[in-house]
């Protein structure tokens, strides 16, 4: 009889509550997220969706019990994000050039920054040709590639992605959904996206939220290659 692995929890939250200005967008939330996790966070806007992802960052001050990692997010968040890829709904508007950002993020991952520009170019990004325009004056899709590279290149135990495909053109689109498709499948992939259909062939797991708790959390059948 073969052993089961034990499988570890990578991210526990327990009555996990935030609000802004007095309106309580999560709501004592209990949920584990665990290692070779494939899951579809879905949910209308205003869920609370973008909220977790970002109390799971360390963005927030939060009332309850979250542990990414085993950690703390607000008091070891530098020693969970070099574990974390994150692609946020909205890029940020960083006034830095392209070029300068590679080196950031290369310096900080210890990853070369051609692994960076590999995957750009293959999701469409002549990113050679925009080193020296700063990131804000990119178009949508080329931050989104971008930022995408960032993500994937880093090769994290974490994949927290907010609507990562909204920018994407069709055929950048396959080629990011064929990397997810063949990620390290020890590794939590988290997608907050509202096309649910788009990213069925991917997930293993459905969680959906409303007004900040959990409605449904389902487990789907295996993958098929």
């Amino acid at each position: 009889m073969m052993e089961k692995k034990n499988i570890q929890t990578v991210i526990q939250a327990t009555r996990l509550s935030k609000s802004f200005n007095k309106v309580q967008v999560l709501k004592e939330l209990s949920v584990d997220f665990n290692e070779g996790d494939r899951i579809a966070l879905i949910g209308q806007n205003g869920a609370g969706k973008t909220t977790l992802i970002r109390c799971i960052l360390g963005q927030y001050v939060y009332d309850g019990q979250l542990r990414v990692l085993d950690k703390n997010p607000r008091s070891k968040r530098v020693d969970i994000l070099k574990e974390v890829g994150f692609v946020p709904q909205i890029p940020p508007p960083l006034k830095i050039t392209v070029k300068e950002l590679l080196r950031f993020f290369s310096d900080l991952s210890n990853v070369p920054k051609e692994e960076y520009v590999d995957i750009a170019e293959k999701l469409g990004l002549e990113i050679k040709n925009s080193y020296n325009k700063p990131f804000v004056a990119l178009s949508g899709g080329m931050k989104q590639k971008l930022l995408v590279s960032f993500a994937l290149g880093k090769k994290p135990a974490i994949l927290l992605m907010d609507e990562p495909s909204a920018n994407l053109d069709p055929a950048a689109r396959e080629i990011f959904f064929d990397y997810l498709s063949k990620y390290n499948k020890e590794a939590l992939l988290v997608l907050s996206s509202h096309r649910m259909a788009e990213i069925s062939g991917l997930v293993n797991r459905v969680v959906e939220m409303d007004f900040g708790r959990i409605v449904l959390d389902k487990v789907l059948e295996p993958l098929k290659n």
